[in-house]
């Protein structure tokens, strides 16, 4: 067997190969391969980059280079930084990067790093998940960034670039759903709106939170009219029980969503 490769067998009887390196007293397994060439260039290739300083993220040829691109940072950061993280991570001063690929990635501070080296960024349609306790979760959610928030009106990358997730980058401009902040030179005003047959504006507000709660109010009226929309509901965890219920009591809503004919 060529060095670095191991004969490996499936359940079903169907034959493989691993291969592995060790390095700095690490056992690093480099992937399974169908065929003994492919794993032993696998593990050439590792053995070459751990050794060749001059390589770097830059020559990794997709068409022809083993093991994958992830494994390739892996190895990499682990020589050039000393610290060996599964995941596709390349450690900065004060940030690291998440690679998808040679040119794609997305950058963290370093106060993230212990959660990204034990979970996986997966990106579907667009949007950006992590397994946590056996449920997807989008990665926005350690920001306070809501599912349905849209990038550009409930919050923005203060430098433009939509793949930098250091928290000093990403500022949230509206929490809630159906709340929009509005420009004004003196106190700042909060909007609520809501869809039923068009959109409707239910009404104006000092603060965000008695905006949100608006928002929910005129959602259980509609859906009392028989509006079956699935709403969604603001949960305004800094307020008690008790000060949910007088806002909720005492918030005024637009006429023109209470005044509604029922549906039912």
């Amino acid at each position: 067997m060529l060095p670095g490769v191991y004969h490996a067998t499936k359940k079903d009887g169907t034959e493989y190969y691993r291969s592995s390196i060790t390095y700095k007293n690490k056992h690093i397994s480099l992937g399974s391969f169908c065929s003994e060439k492919d794993a032993s260039s696998a593990y050439r290739y590792a053995r070459q980059l751990l050794q060749d300083r001059t390589l770097s993220l830059e020559s990794y040829d997709c068409h022809s280079a083993l093991p994958s691109f992830a494994k390739w940072v892996t190895l990499l950061n682990f020589r050039d930084n000393g610290m060996y993280i599964k995941t596709p991570i390349y450690l900065k001063k004060n940030f690291f990067l998440y690679y998808f690929g040679p040119d794609d990635y997305l950058t963290f501070d370093i106060d993230d790093l212990f959660y990204y080296s034990t979970h996986s960024i997966s990106r579907r349609g667009g949007h950006l998940f992590v397994a946590d306790y056996g449920m997807q979760v989008n990665i926005l959610s350690r920001y306070g960034i809501r599912n349905y928030a849209v990038a550009g009106r409930d919050y923005h990358f203060i430098n433009g670039d939509n793949k930098d997730f250091r928290y000093e980058n990403i500022e949230i401009v509206n929490r809630f759903h159906g709340v929009f902040s509005l420009e004004r030179d003196s106190a700042p005003r909060y909007e609520a709106r809501i869809h039923a047959n068009g959109d409707w504006i239910i009404g104006r507000y000092n603060t965000e939170t008695e905006a949100a709660v608006a928002y929910n109010k005129a959602a259980s009226v509609l859906i009392t009219k028989g509006y079956h929309k699935e709403y969604p509901v603001n949960y305004i965890e800094e307020l008690s029980a008790g000060e949910y219920r007088r806002i909720y009591k005492n918030i005024t809503i637009s006429s023109r969503i209470t005044s509604l004919k029922s549906r039912r």
